[in-house]
């Protein structure tokens, strides 16, 4: 029997003040000594002590508070919710209470009501700058970022020399794309706390999206410096070195990422290791320990509801770049060819609201169009939960703006990683990736969390993409009047020291050919140069060509001759590219996804001799084809053919595949089936 239940079994019926006043004293020495306790660490005698309190005096609200706190220290946020209730049912104005209720909601990522709460703690004490960064840190994550940015300015306005909150106002700089002042907010962070590594990586990211990777570099050095193990700076920084071709060190570097991603140790976001490693094992292990990290799964919104009665099958296709960009090239055919009788096609887009001819043609091509840029994840997975999606299609995947929160929170009761990253997302919550046998085969699925489905070919491609009838001169783009025309349009971060090693060997054996390349950076441009003329090459035998629109870009291919893919991180839609506007690439495979991609693209299109299994076998391809015109037109003349009848720019026929697909993932889970791999191949 407690000693409420033995009170109450009494004669007595209301304590006397005295009895009261003891009993208070007692509670509160009882509150003392778990404070004590838990000081020292020992949480489970501390909460008895708490509750022996509380035992004793229901109605006393500081150890409703001092039980929340021991709660949410032990990870118990739903408990600490209701003892932070209990003290406010017994003093609504109990800020600290307003204020650590809004910090345990925090932790549940119930982001609306931690706003509520910091804000009834700031009506009672409005000077309160804990509160007031609680709060903007609330509004940032509910997609309120100007709201935001003046609670913070509010907490620094009454506490200047707060180093975190100039931090946490550079992440919300960095959501509104004003990466300079973000940048500028981080470097006042790090002025008011010089070993601060957290903002030395923050600023580290700013100033890569500001295409100044050189301070980058630096500045991810430092984070290194203060905490060898900070985070997943490592990888990062070295993704940063690739952009800008600065291969210091690069073996070394390399092997130490890889000793990390295999020990599960936290050291890079999974996206940079597609270009540094061939190793499906290790892009798996990297992509698992990020996902686990960054976004595990959340079941704060719940069981997913129960699909009722029959009616079309809901796609959601999740996106930040439905506008002139390569995912939305290669897939708004699909979506205009989605079979409206079977299917519902719903565009979620967290990008900007960009008004291009690309945008123009992508809204009417969906059944709805919903802009999500200022939701947050939990608002935009419940919206689709709300919608009744079937089937959620992240277009991003691991790339750098991806919204992977709202897959954790389960979206839909399927979800489907496509298109926009080529690999695992290494989370349970993907339950397929969408493949073909070439990219994944059979033997290399274990290196794949997600159920495969495979397609002919894992690419989609729009039919209705413009011919490419510009035409360049020679002159016009750079290039000298004759000689052999090489050329590779990757980004620079494809470029790794084996590939070039091989690329300079075919220069040499191919006399008075160039090798016509892009950089966006003149950094990059002088360091490719540079280690062309440490191994023998003229440094003038490397042209680069400048961004252009697409359809100038597209033109450009016509002025080449080959195209010499990248490996391990093959081209993508920059093969797809080349292959529309009629000109032959030479790949080399490797072992996981993105080294397999133009392989792929090359088997659909029939032209398997253009697809070769290690680094002697290309480069010796590569000079056979520069020396023989007649055979390298007779493959220009296959690719033409090729381009109009085969499956790779099918759009009715891909979408068709894919739409069987869908209907197999939904059958197995009305079914009440797991995730399966899928064939619909044959």
């Amino acid at each position: 029997m407690g000693f409420l239940d033995f009170f109450r079994a009494g004669k007595q019926t209301a304590p006397s003040q005295a009895s009261a006043a003891a009993r208070e004293a007692q509670a509160k020495q009882l509150i003392e000594a778990g404070n004590t306790l838990e000081d020292a660490g020992r949480l489970d005698e501390a909460r008895q002590q708490y509750l022996a309190a509380l035992e004793l005096m229901p109605e006393l609200a500081q150890a409703h508070l001092n039980l929340g706190n021991l709660l949410l220290a032990k990870g118990e946020r739903q408990g600490a919710v209701e003892a932070y209730a209990a003290a406010l049912r017994y003093k609504p104005d109990y800020v600290g209470a307003h204020f650590n209720l809004g910090n345990a909601y925090i932790a549940l990522r119930r982001f609306a009501e931690a706003a509520r709460s910091y804000e009834a703690a700031l009506a009672l004490k409005p000077d309160f700058v804990d509160a007031l960064v609680g709060l903007g840190y609330a509004q940032h994550e509910l997609g309120r970022l100007t709201e935001a940015l003046q609670s913070y300015d509010r907490a620094l306005a009454l506490r200047p020399d707060y180093a975190e909150v100039y931090n946490n106002r550079g992440l919300t700089y960095v959501w509104l794309e004003q990466y300079a002042a973000a940048a500028e907010s981080y470097d006042r962070a790090i002025a008011l706390r010089p070993a601060y590594a957290e903002a030395y990586y923050n600023r580290g990211l700013a100033l890569i999206k500001l295409n100044q990777r050189p301070a980058a570099v630096e500045s991810f050095d430092r984070v290194l410096a203060l905490d060898p193990d900070y985070g997943f700076t490592y990888g990062i920084r070295l993704h940063a070195k690739m952009h800008i071709c600065d291969w210091r060190d690069h073996e070394r570097e390399v092997q130490v990422l890889l000793d990390r991603a295999a020990r599960g140790v936290r050291s890079t976001s999974p996206f940079p290791l597609l270009g540094l490693t061939a190793s499906a094992w290790h892009q798996q292990k990297a992509a698992a320990v990020w996902t686990q990290s960054k976004y595990p799964a959340d079941p704060a919104l719940g069981a997913l509801p129960e699909r009722r009665g029959a009616r079309k099958i809901r796609i959601g296709y999740f996106s930040m770049d439905f506008c002139n960009h390569p995912v939305a090239i290669l897939t708004a055919g699909l979506f205009e060819s989605h079979n409206r009788d079977d299917f519902e096609i719903v565009a979620f887009s967290y990008g900007p609201d960009v008004r291009d001819e690309m945008r123009a043609r992508l809204e009417p091509a969906f059944d709805r169009f919903v802009r999500v840029a200022d939701l947050s994840d939990g608002q935009t997975a419940q919206l689709a939960r709300d919608i009744g999606i079937d089937i959620a299609v992240d277009l991003g995947g691991h790339t750098t703006e991806a919204r992977t929160g709202i897959f954790a929170l389960r979206a839909a009761p399927i979800q489907v990683n496509y298109i926009g990253y080529p690999g695992t997302m290494g989370a349970g919550y993907i339950d397929y990736l969408i493949a073909d046998e070439t990219l994944v085969p059979p033997d290399s699925r274990a290196f794949y969390t997600e159920k495969l489905v495979y397609l002919p070919c894992y690419q989609a491609n729009d039919a209705k993409r413009a011919p490419v009838v510009k035409k360049f001169s020679r002159k016009e783009l750079g290039l000298p009047e004759t000689g052999f025309v090489f050329c590779c349009f990757n980004n620079t971060y494809k470029i790794t020291p084996p590939v070039f090693d091989g690329w300079m060997r075919i220069l040499k054996q191919v006399g008075g050919s160039v090798l016509f390349l892009f950089a966006d950076t003149e950094v990059g441009k002088q360091n490719l140069k540079n280690e062309a003329a440490r191994r023998g090459i003229d440094p003038d035998r490397l042209i680069f060509g400048e961004r252009l629109a697409l359809s100038d870009y597209m033109s450009r291919y016509c002025e080449a001759d080959l195209f010499l893919d990248t490996l391990p991180f093959n081209a993508g839609t920059t093969a797809s590219d080349a292959l529309w506007a009629g000109l032959p690439l030479l790949t080399c495979t490797g072992e996981a996804f993105a080294s397999r991609m133009a392989a792929s693209l090359l088997t659909a299109l029939g032209l398997p001799e253009l697809v070769t299994h290690n680094p002697a076998e290309y480069e010796t391809r590569a000079v056979m084809l520069a020396n023989d015109p007649a055979m390298l037109a007779d493959l220009r003349q296959r690719l033409a053919a090729s381009r109009a009848t085969s499956i790779l720019f099918d759009t009715e026929y891909f979408t068709r595949k894919l739409e069987a697909a869908y209907r197999q993932m939904v059958a197995h889970h009305l079914d009440g089936r797991a995730p399966e791999h899928i064939d619909v191949t044959r």
